[in-house]
């Protein structure tokens, strides 16, 4: 439906047809690729959580008793201590770090793929290699711009499990004030 929005009527006839077409198997044909490489994701993702929630732990000075194990025991604390609203601790500096971020990174994308094309050819003719280096640099924009806010927000997002927090405007003065502006 993605690749050709007009072949199908909706969700439902896209199925219907495929179905009929080349069975219950057409309706998973092409996953193995994107299972294998999100499988990959997510290993080194919880492995990393893992080590960033040492870290935090430690940062936060809480004993290894206080460590909350579950999501649920977690998403019960933040109701208890801060309510429904501090689910959303971060959540402005986040949309900070979110929209123009990704703006800078689509655009910088974009304009670098602009770079790589030869005049006859479509952008959407490139090679692997052109389309790796043209989101190299829309990261690279989309980084240089927001890792201000990013750091920010994750001070805040750390800061609020010890009730330090004190909004992006004061943990901002903070970080410049304490450790400077490099």
């Amino acid at each position: 439906m993605q690749t050709f929005p007009d072949l199908y009527r909706g969700l439902t006839g896209c199925c219907l047809k495929t179905y009929s077409q080349v069975g219950f198997r057409g309706l998973y044909k092409g996953t193995s690729p994107a299972l294998i490489a999100n499988m990959a994701e997510n290993s080194v993702l919880f492995m990393c959580s893992g080590f960033c929630q040492q870290v935090v732990w430690k940062v936060v000075g809480l004993e290894k008793q206080a460590r909350l194990s579950t999501v649920w025991s977690v998403m019960k604390s933040v109701l208890r201590k801060d309510g429904a609203l501090g689910f959303y601790h971060g959540l402005s500096s986040t949309l900070l770090r979110e929209v123009p971020g990704y703006f800078l990174f689509f655009g910088g994308s974009e304009l670098s793929r602009s770079f790589f094309f030869a005049s006859g050819r479509s952008k959407d003719e490139l090679g692997p290699v052109p389309l790796m280096l043209s989101g190299g640099v829309g990261g690279i924009c989309l980084w240089l711009a927001v890792y201000p806010v990013d750091c920010v927000k994750s001070r805040i997002q750390v800061l609020s499990m010890s009730g330090k927090q004190a909004g992006f405007i004061g943990t901002f003065i903070s970080i410049v004030k304490n450790e400077g502006s490099s």
